[in-house]
């Protein structure tokens, strides 16, 4: 059995952040998970108070890869409709360049109205533009000239470097969508060096 620390980039002190990553991996632990919420409703309709200094994923995980080098690296999980898929795509990649392939982007459709009106997104409809998004940005990570044509992402004769270098996508969630999305769209082998 192999065990991961999940949900320390909401730590109130963040200059523990290098010091338990560092312990982490000593101790032998397989993988370190950050989780994701841009921002929180101050009225209700969410078990995490909002006053949580959550840390943004992406970054926080750069932070621990640079004092890291064994552990897998993952999110647990992005909200991926409230993410612009091209951005992502290239944080990802270039996650997990800089990590040596330890990156598992871990992704979600979501579930928290109020956040996803906060940021402009929708909650009616939140699967099938997770569903785009991953296509879209599997596209840019593993075509040699990257298109996409689709309801919510449109793009052509652009390209992204780096490509990834090992990364998986890992799907999260309880519903029939979610499992759908696990088997149709995550990767159980990696995606980069194809």
């Amino acid at each position: 059995m192999e065990l991961g620390v999940q949900g320390l980039n909401s730590l109130a002190r963040f200059d523990a952040t290098l010091p338990l990553a560092r312990l982490a991996e000593e101790l032998g632990y397989g993988s370190w998970w950050a989780q994701d919420h841009v921002v929180l409703p101050t009225t209700g309709g969410s078990p995490i108070d909002p006053a949580t200094p959550i840390v943004d994923p992406i970054v926080h995980l750069a932070h621990v890869a640079a004092v890291t080098s064994r552990m897998t690296l993952g999110t647990a999980v992005i909200i991926l409709p409230q993410r612009n898929p091209l951005v992502l795509a290239k944080q990802a990649a270039s996650l997990d360049v800089l990590s040596g392939g330890r990156f598992e982007l871990g992704v979600g459709a979501g579930w928290l109205a109020a956040e996803m009106a906060a940021v402009g997104v929708p909650a009616t409809g939140r699967g099938g533009r997770t569903d785009e998004y991953l296509d879209a940005m599997t596209a840019l990570w593993t075509q040699p000239a990257p298109e996409f044509h689709g309801r919510h992402v449109d793009f052509a004769e652009v390209d992204a470097h780096p490509r990834p270098n090992g990364l998986r996508v890992v799907v999260g969630g309880r519903s029939a969508g979610a499992y759908r999305r696990a088997v149709s769209r995550a990767h159980g082998g990696q995606i980069g060096n194809l």
